[in-house]
Parts: structure tokens; C-alpha cells; sequence
């Protein structure tokens, strides 16, 4: 059964009339009786009653008017939902993302995109670059919130969001006032880094740090995440180094604080495979783009490549 031929039945059987019918369709007369009597010919029913001046639906006619107001409806909303998917303004994506960018443009990110896009279902999960490179081998996430980005021939990375690193240090170490602190001088205490595996990770990005700034730490202590090394950083366990942005948290016990030395910055992605170009995706990467160039955004700073 055709969904056009439906509509004009439908057309018809509201009006009673199909002189009026023809013209709310914009078609004639004759053309709309000869679908009308193809669709009762495929149905083998009738579906008006003719016999008198006034036409009327048949009991087959009104059941049919009953169903066909239905399946028009789920039709054209499901014509519309299918093109909201194909423009990227439905569906739903999956986002991996790094702990540490909670704390920088990544949550402005969110809100901006469920403002733009409220049909879209957002699925977050957090993971450090491993996983989240497993994860989208495998296609069970969408997009990576990856810190600096993801090496792989086979997953573009859209630059994001760029910041300075700090120093998280326990407030029991004491810095002399208009002092400001040298990188160096913190040599014989314990690093805490992250993650302890897989390997390589941002702990080596600190380490070769450590090493530019002519020292290599005496004392190590390793975590599998960022919350972990300030909660041991919080008790006195050691220092560690940290996107600038998680300074916008305040934790008891902990100091951040600038430093004189090495400081390459470190910055996020967005990560995705290079063969998946959902609309939904490419609008998430060009609103993070458009987002981490605004003016005012005052968290770290933001730059593009």
C-alpha cells in the first residue's frame, strides 16, 4: 500500500467530499477517484458508501480511517527522526573522556552541546587514552575527550583545549612569601604520576620533564589516575603535577601553584575514527572547535591547529 494513496483516503474520508478533498490536495477530481478505487481494489473492500447524495464510510472504510491516521503519524515521525539522525540532531553519542577534563572546557562542552542539541542522548564514560583506543577500535564509543590525543593511523584528533601545568604540593611544605618556586627544588621528593599502566602515559610526559629540568625523581610513587595522586598528594604522600585547570577545585591539604622551569603545557582532543563520519560527530568536533575559540573562556587558555 502506498503512503501517498493512505493520505488521500484519508483526505477523503475526513471531508466526506471529493471535490473539497481534491482541492485541500491540490489535485483533481478525477485523478483522486481513480486512487481511491485502486486502493479498494487492493484492499477488496469498500470503503465508501456512494448511493446516496452525501458519500459515508463503510464499516471497512472507518476501521481503515481508524489505523491509517495512525500509521501516517508514526510514518512522518519517523521520517523526521531519521532526518534529525541524518543532520546530527538526534540519536545518541558516546563519549569516553579522561578524569582530568572535568575540571577544564570539557563540562561548557556538554551543556553547550545538550543546549543545541536536546534530542541527542549523550552517554559519558570516563577512561584514560588506553581504553578509550580500545573502545573505539571496537566502535563501542563515539568520540574520545583524549589528553594530548590519541596515536593512531586509523583515529583523527581535532585539537581542543590547551593549559599550563601546576604543581599540586601538601600545604605542610611552606613557600617563602614573594618566592616563587623552582621546578628543580622539588628533586628529592616523591612524584606521585599517573597512570602506572599501560605505558607509556603522561606519567613519561612528567618524567621527561623531570628530565629537561636536569633531575630525575629519586622517589616515585604511581596511581592510575589524576584523583587519586591529589588524595595522596592531600595526605602528604608527595607531589605531582597536574593540568592547570584542576586548580579551579579547591582540596583540602593541597596547594597549586605555578613554577619557574619546564612547563610544555598539556592539552585535550577530540578523537574519533577516521572512517565514522556521523553527522552527530562532526557537529560535536566543530562545536568543541567553535567553543575553545571564544574570547572569554578563562579556564587555562585555548588555541587551534
Amino acid at each position: 500500500m502506498e503512503m501517498q494513496r493512505l493520505r488521500y483516503f484519508v483526505a477523503v474520508a475526513e471531508e466526506l467530499h471529493f471535490g473539497r478533498a481534491s482541492e485541500q490536495l491540490g489535485i483533481a477530481q478525477p485523478p483522486l477517484s481513480r486512487q481511491i478505487a485502486r486502493l479498494e481494489k487492493e484492499l477488496q473492500a469498500s470503503l465508501f458508501d456512494r448511493s446516496r447524495s452525501q458519500i459515508k464510510l463503510t464499516q471497512a472504510g472507518k476501521s481503515l480511517l481508524e489505523r491509517a491516521v495512525v500509521i501516517l503519524n508514526d510514518y512522518d515521525d519517523a521520517c523526521l527522526e531519521i532526518k534529525r539522525i541524518g543532520q546530527g540532531a538526534s540519536g545518541r553519542l558516546r563519549i569516553a573522556f579522561v578524569g582530568s577534563a572535568t575540571h577544564g572546557l570539557f563540562p561548557s562542552l556538554i551543556k553547550s552541546f545538550r543546549a543545541n542539541y536536546p534530542k541527542v542522548n549523550l552517554v559519558l564514560l570516563s577512561m584514560n587514552n588506553a581504553e578509550m583506543l580500545r573502545s573505539l577500535a571496537v566502535r563501542s564509543i563515539d568520540i574520545a575527550i583524549s589528553r594530548p590525543e590519541i596515536e593512531n593511523d586509523e583515529i583523527h584528533n581535532k585539537f581542543f583545549f590547551k593549559e599550563d601545568l601546576v604543581l599540586a604540593i601538601p600545604d605542610s611544605i611552606t613557600i617563602k612569601s614573594g618566592k616563587r618556586l623552582l621546578f628543580s627544588e622539588m628533586k628529592d621528593e616523591t612524584f606521585i604520576l599517573y597512570p602506572e599502566f599501560p605505558r607509556p602515559s603522561f606519567a613519561d610526559f612528567i618524567l621527561s620533564i623531570c628530565a629537561e629540568a636536569g633531575f630525575e625523581p629519586k622517589n616515585r610513587a604511581y596511581t592510575m589516575d589524576y584523583q587519586t595522586a591529589i588524595s595522596l598528594v592531600a595526605v602528604g604522600e608527595g607531589i605531582s603535577l597536574v593540568p592547570a585547570s584542576v586548580a579551579s577545585s579547591k582540596r583540602t591539604g593541597v596547594r597549586f601553584v605555578e613554577y619557574i622551569g619546564p612547563n610544555p603545557g598539556t592539552g585535550l582532543s577530540i578523537s574519533y575514527r577516521r572512517d565514522n563520519q556521523d553527522p552527530i560527530i562532526l557537529n560535536f568536533a566543530n562545536l568543541a572547535q567553535k567553543l575553545a575559540r571564544k574570547p572569554d573562556i578563562n579556564t587555562g587558555s585555548s588555541m587551534k591547529r
